[in-house]
Formats: C-alpha cells, sequence, structure tokens
C-alpha cells in the first residue's frame, strides 16, 4: 500500500484592494505560509522515529541529481521512473529539508518471519533462527565438520554480537595456499533471504563433500568463506528472534555506504566497517559476492562512476551466467530485472561506499553483489524455492575461481614467494591490475578470453614480462614466475620519515613506511591548502610498500599523513604530481 504525501501546501498572495495593506502584514503572511509544516512530515518522521527506517518514494531526478541525492540518502533501487529510498533516523532532518514529493510505502510487517522452535529445526531451513541458534548452528558446523570447517570472527557488531565465518575446505585448519573466496549476506539487516541461503550452502557443502564430485573439487581447491550474518544488530533488531529487522546498524548507518571510497565524501567508519575491512585485508580474497534483496538482479562494479573497468566484460559473462543458469531451474520471470538479471551499479544507481567498490578498487579483488529476492524480508514458505533456483549458481560462480591464469612468484635465488604486481599491458587501467600473496606469492588472474602480455614487477626485483598468455574460458593456464633481484636500497631499508616515490610523481605514488606504522593504515591525502582530498585504508606489510593510484588527482603539490590503526602513530609525507587530469 503506498500512502501519497505531497511535498506540501503552496501558497501565493495577490495584492488586492487598496495599496495601502500593510507591507509588514504581506511578509508575515508570507513566512507564515513558508513555515507551514507539510502534510504528513511529521508522520514520516514518527514513524522513522518508531521503526528506525520507512521507505520512501520520489520522482527520478535525473543523473546529476541521483548522484548527489546517493551521498545524502540510502538509495534501494530506481525502477520506473521512481526512486526508492531507505530513511533512517540519520537521515530524516536532511530529507524533509529537501522538500521533495514522495510518497511512503506502508510497512507490510514481518508476517513472512516464523521462528524455529529449536536449532534442529532452524536447520530444515524453512524458517528463521533465532540469535542464539544462528550462533549454535556456526558452532556445530565446525565441530561436526572438523576436517573441512572451522569457524572464525569477522569481530563483534556495535551491540556485541557476534560476525561469524565459516572457512570451509578439504583441510581447514592449514594455510593451503589456494585462492580464497568469500560469501558474504545480509549487511542489511532487513534483507533476510540470504542469511538463509548461506547457512544451507554451507551445510550443503559439507554433507555432499563425499558424494558430489563438484562440491569436492570446490572444497579440495579454494578456500570457501562463507559469513551468513554481516549485520546482527539489524536483523536482530529488537533481541533474541528477527522481529522488525532493519537495514542499518545499531547507529542507524547503512554498511553498504560506508567503505572508504576516492569521490567521498568521509563518513564516520562503523564498528562492523572497520573490522570486515581487516577481514577482508588479511585474506586477500581473490573473488566474492555480497547478497542482498529487494530487487532480483546481478550487479557488476563499478557502483561509484559510470566508467567501466577495465574487465567489464568478464564481469558480465560471470553475471551472465549466474543468472542464466537461475532461469534454467525457476519460473519465467525470476531474476529477469534490468538487463534479463544483471546491470552495471552505476547504470542502475550510483552508490558511494559500497563493499563491492572497495573490495574491486582498494583490494584488487573481485566482487559483485547478488540481489537474490524482490522482498526484502523472503518469507519462509518462500525460501526453499530460494534455494532451488540458485543453489547451482552458488556453486557455478565459485568455479570461477578455478579458472584464469594463475602460479607462483618466487625469488630466482631463494625461491621465496615474491608480492609481485601483475599488470596485464594494454588492458589494466584504474586499480585493476592484481597483486601476488605476501606469504605465498601466489597469485590469480581471472580475466576474458584471449592473448595477454603480462608484466610482474615488485620492490627490488628487475621487471619481467611474459608474452602471449592464452586465457580461454573454463580453463585454468599454470604460469609460474621468477623474478631476480636488483640492488634498491629504497626499498631495504626502515626509514624513520615515509620514503615516498617516485617523486614528482606520475599515475602513481609508493611509500616505505617505519616500522612502527606498518600493520592496518589510514593514510589521509591533502591538497596544498589544506582540504582533505581522499582518505583510504591499507594493510601494509615489511617489504610491501603502500602505493596509491592518483590518476584521479590534478598536478599540484600534496600532503600525505599516515598513521597506524592499532597504536595511533602517525607520520606525513609531501608529494609532487607533475602531471594530471
Amino acid at each position: 500500500m503506498a500512502i501519497l504525501f505531497t511535498s506540501g501546501s503552496t501558497c501565493s498572495h495577490r495584492m488586492k484592494g487598496k495599496a495601502g495593506i500593510s507591507i509588514i502584514l504581506i511578509n508575515l503572511l508570507i513566512l507564515s505560509c513558508f513555515s507551514q509544516t507539510r502534510p504528513g512530515d511529521e508522520r514520516l518522521r514518527e514513524m522513522v522515529m518508531k521503526y528506525r527506517q520507512a521507505e520512501v518514494i520520489i520522482p527520478d531526478p535525473g543523473e546529476k541529481a541521483l548522484s548527489d541525492l546517493t551521498r545524502h540518502v540510502s538509495i534501494t533501487s530506481v525502477k520506473d521512473k521512481k526512486v526508492f529510498i531507505k530513511i533512517s533516523p540519520l537521515d530524516i532532518d536532511w530529507f524533509i529539508g529537501q522538500g521533495f514529493d514522495y510518497t511512503v510505502n506502508d510497512r507490510k510487517g514481518d508476517s513472512g518471519i516464523i521462528s524455529a522452535r529449536s536449532m534442529a529445526e532452524a536447520m530444515e531451513w524453512n524458517s528463521y533462527p533465532s540469535y542464539t541458534q544462528y550462533d549454535s548452528i556456526m558452532r556445530y558446523f565446525a565441530t561436526a565438520n572438523p576436517s573441512l570447517c572451522s569457524l572464525d570472527t569477522i569481530g563483534t557488531s556495535i551491540r556485541g554480537k557476534l560476525v561469524l565465518a565459516l572457512q570451509i575446505s578439504d583441510k581447514s585448519a592449514e594455510d593451503e595456499h589456494e585462492p580464497a573466496v568469500f560469501y558474504t549476506s545480509t549487511m542489511h539487516g532487513d534483507e533476510t533471504g540470504g542469511f538463509i541461503m548461506m547457512l544451507r550452502l554451507a551445510d550443503y557443502l559439507l554433507k555432499n563433500y563425499d558424494s558430489d564430485p563438484d562440491v569436492r573439487d570446490l572444497v579440495d581447491n579454494l578456500e570457501i568463506w562463507i559469513n551468513p550474518l554481516a549485520n546482527p544488530d539489524g536483523t536482530y533488531n529488537n533481541g533474541n528472534e528477527i522481529d522488525s529487522p532493519v537495514r542499518f546498524n545499531a547507529n542507524n548507518y547503512d554498511l553498504n555506504r560506508n567503505f572508504p571510497d576516492p569521490t567521498g565524501p568521509f563518513t564516520v567508519r562503523q564498528k562492523e566497517t572497520l573490522d570486515m575491512m581487516r577481514f577482508l585485508s588479511a585474506h586477500k580474497f581473490v573473488l566474492s559476492a555480497n547478497f542482498h534483496s529487494g530487487e532480483e538482479v546481478v550487479n557488476y562494479p563499478w557502483d561509484r562512476w559510470r566508467r567501466e573497468h577495465a574487465d567489464v566484460e568478464w564481469f558480465k559473462a560471470i553475471c551472465r551466467k549466474y543468472a542464466d543458469t537461475t532461469h534454467l531451474y525457476s519460473p519465467a520471470g525470476y531474476m529477469t530485472y534490468l538487463d534479463n538479471g544483471i546491470t552495471n551499479g552505476y547504470a542502475w544507481y550510483p552508490v558511494i561506499g559500497s563493499r563491492q567498490d572497495y573490495v574491486t578498487w582498494d583490494l584488487h579483488g573481485r566482487e559483485i553483489t547478488i540481489e537474490l529476492d524482490e522482498d526484502f524480508i523472503t518469507p519462509v514458505q518462500a525460501l526453499d524455492s530460494l534455494w532451488e533456483f540458485n543453489r547451482r549458481s552458488f556453486l557455478g560462480y565459485l568455479k570461477n575461481a578455478r579458472y584464469g591464469i594463475y602460479g607462483f612468484v618466487t625469488d630466482s635465488e631463494t625461491g621465496f614467494p615474491v608480492p609481485a604486481k601483475i599488470f596485464t599491458e594494454g588492458h589494466d587501467m584504474n586499480n585493476s591490475e592484481i597483486y601476488a600473496d605476501t606469504i605465498s606469492g601466489r597469485y590469480l588472474r581471472m580475466i576474458e578470453p584471449g592473448v595477454w602480455d603480462i608484466t610482474f614487477s615488485a620492490d627490488g626485483y628487475k621487471t619481467t614480462t611474459v608474452t602471449g598468455i592464452l586465457s580461454e574460458t573454463g580453463i585454468g593456464k599454470e604460469l609460474n614466475v621468477e623474478l631476480e633481484k636488483i640492488s634498491n636500497p629504497a626499498d631495504t631499508i626502515n626509514p624513520e620519515i615515509p620514503i615516498l616515490y617516485p617523486n614528482p610523481a606520475g599515475t602513481y605514488i609508493k611509500a616505505i613506511l617505519p616500522e612502527d606504522i606498518l600493520g592496518m593504515v589510514n593514510v589521509k591525502v591533502f591538497s596544498q591548502n589544506g582540504t582533505e582530498i581522499l582518505e583510504d585504508n591499507q594493510m601494509v606489510l615489511y617489504g610491501n610498500p603502500w602505493e596509491l593510484d592518483l590518476s584521479e588527482l590534478a598536478q599540484g603539490i600534496y600532503f600525505v599523513i599516515f598513521t597506524n590503526q592499532s597504536n595511533g602513530k602517525s607520520c606525513t609525507g609531501r608529494f609532487v604530481i607533475a602531471g594530471g587530469l
């Protein structure tokens, strides 16, 4: 049901009668007109304060206005020339102050949620677990399958609930230097279908390891990480059971608008975001997917701007395969939104601070966002169908990490791993290059079919380019590379102040940081007049210089502050961009 709240009454006054009407009276009338509370605004405010959210609909204002709007409120969809927005207590004053014409979608309630009476009932996957049941299920997976499954804690929510993740692999207690992949769901607390799907997927992988060759292949050759619930405070908004779940975290922030973004604006990083950033940086997932609800579509980068990712054709192909596979096992009309079930993020609507863009830009991973269900809250009677529609796609998407150009980069003398930069000539741009793992030297370059020239470079080593490497769909190509050391004092010393190079810089800048700054480092870059230009967070390890893409910055002088997020220690530097946009 939609309730129309208009943008407010309008008032016009035409002078009639004698010219002697008091100017003061006219001013009072005008002031009275524009100070009126618009019909419906207070009701909207009350709804947001009571339920911690409300969904409103406004006419699509066009691309430019939409790009500004997304910096202030949480857009959930754009369709049929309408913009759908979830309003939180943090947004309500700003939204009302803009004077939009809007309608409010009445709350449908939580009638689709039926709570499980026991953990055993919850594990039939036709009901929703309580938080304690969820915690017990995750622990059960690990204790019942110790050779295949281990349990990790990403962090805790604002209210102290655990944000949990399972690692599933054939030797879960060991680091086998296999490609790490990550599924995560329900960072919007009221998008519940993915929560159950990820629990059921973990159960499926563990139960079918011995009997299903496809499952065994995935578990034997990948490190599969599954985080069913990224925002427990939003989902368990009112206690131990799911009752009136909300999109936002306990501080009323949209966690999928809270990650670092080079386009800004700066926002207060929430605890759940910082914990997830540390987890993602530590594991360096080569492939990941983030599950949501509200539409039925597979969304690929970028969210933040119109320009295409260098691997846009590869992204389109894997998204197309996911959606097309669901079409084979679902009724007509499922997962057909926009381009028959796939879309570029920005082409749908712009998002600033999305996790998808953070993983793909800052961490050089590959992440997509999968909207599983038009309903934010999937009714329990639809959970089985949602699983059947998507089960094969869940497995098929993970298989992408079995293909591509892969291998190890090592020191030619010692055989030790080298955390090299892997750059595809004539193709990579805008942070699309990848990096070999710091600990193992392993890399995986997933890329569209073609013949590629790939350059391997690392500080302290001679750059090596391997030409004519063939990439084919559904096939893995092994390419191991040994790099030869060169003398490069700047990369081997421990400076007391950061060493920035090349300086003057071109399209990138690197820094060798003091040892007490190494770790998870917050970086802020300022223009010469003191304006903050961008903020970045990176895990910087010994022997692995910090690096920043400068392709979006203009020529000029810049100052940078490096701060270790654990001990609070900082150091500063200065660099010059000799050429730019």
